[in-house]
């Protein structure tokens, strides 16, 4: 199990992301690799961070510009990192992500001057066409989750409410509590990132700021949030909270789904989704619960077996 923080901290860095595409053909896995027009070179699908995004974001992006295919993205398959003239480092964060029958058939890619072809092969193949170690060793991880059986997977995300104004300067109660300016922004800006999850089921918090924060996510996805006082900070705060019933039901589902709820509640539901699939518990799941505001933690769980316990966790933190 790994549990990493994704931030772009470095400004001297150039950041960019990308993914091992996969599929099943006659039961045999097949990765796709893009063969580049002008470096005449056989890589992954990746590309650089464009202004406001997040890497999440940026994977599903580049994947879709430069094969055609839509995908959703999977468990982190690692970071690469190299250095760029004169001397700028490059640092490539990689996930796994399932191309379906049907957006392949959806993508229109025909070869142009920056993508002169598209291939699927084995994972032998694949390791004697690309041109670079660094990839080689993406696809080492990669590997490690298919001998390991857990390539299918399905996220559950953890997600603290955006910027709300504050309790000393609010009179009603305290779930009435609305969101100010960067907190919409906030709520705005991490739509994207989710949906690169796949994300289809939205579970709230009936507090105002949590309701406010997944609105856009709610209407990107044309998806009506399902509202809950057992993930809220007044009945935890009051003890009648019921956050078993809310994960266990998330986990039984085995579909992409995004919580939100608040700092103090954040921790209970991480540990419930430890409880629920088996896995031991550890301080990961404290650094993976201790969000700020806005950020979300992307909980990778077997679609196969979620009792197997937590295959990865990944946290993402906006600039806003």
């Amino acid at each position: 199990m790994t549990a990493t923080t994704l931030k772009m901290n470095d400004d001297k860095a150039v950041y960019a992301a990308g993914a091992v595409v996969w599929r099943l053909v006659e039961g045999k896995l097949r990765i796709l690799l893009i063969h580049r027009t002008k470096y005449r070179d056989v890589t992954l699908p990746k590309g650089k961070v464009d202004p406001g995004e997040m890497l999440a974001q940026t994977a599903v992006r580049e994947v879709l510009e430069e094969t055609g295919i839509r995908v959703n993205l999977g468990v982190p398959v690692g970071v690469s990192r190299y250095f760029m003239r004169p001397k700028r480092q490059k640092v490539v964060h990689y996930w796994a992500a399932e191309a379906t029958e049907k957006a392949i058939r959806a993508s229109s890619f025909v070869p142009n001057s920056e993508i002169a072809a598209l291939e699927w092969v084995g994972l032998k193949k694949a390791r004697k066409l690309l041109s670079y170690p660094v990839d080689l060793e993406i696809l080492d991880e990669f590997e490690r989750l298919v001998d390991d059986g857990v390539l299918h997977t399905f996220p559950l995300i953890a997600l603290r409410h955006a910027k709300a104004v504050s309790r000393s300067e609010w009179d009603r109660s305290d779930a009435s509590r609305p969101l100010i300016e960067r907190g919409q922004k906030q709520a705005r800006a991490i739509v994207a990132p989710l949906r690169a999850f796949g994300v289809r089921r939205i579970i709230t918090s009936d507090a105002e700021r949590c309701q406010q924060t997944i609105a856009p996510l709610a209407r990107a996805l044309k998806r009506e949030p399902v509202l809950t006082e057992n993930i809220s900070q007044d009945a935890w705060e009051d003890g009648v909270a019921d956050i078993r019933s809310v994960i266990g039901k998330r986990v039984r589902s085995r579909k992409p789904a995004v919580l939100c709820s608040h700092g103090p509640v954040l921790p209970g539901i991480l540990s419930e989704i430890a409880l629920a699939t088996g896995t031991m518990h550890g301080s990961y799941l404290g650094s993976a619960s201790a969000l700020d505001l806005a950020a979300f933690s992307v909980v990778h769980l077997s679609s196969t077996n979620p009792g197997s316990g937590i295959i990865s966790i990944e946290t993402h933190v906006p600039k806003i």
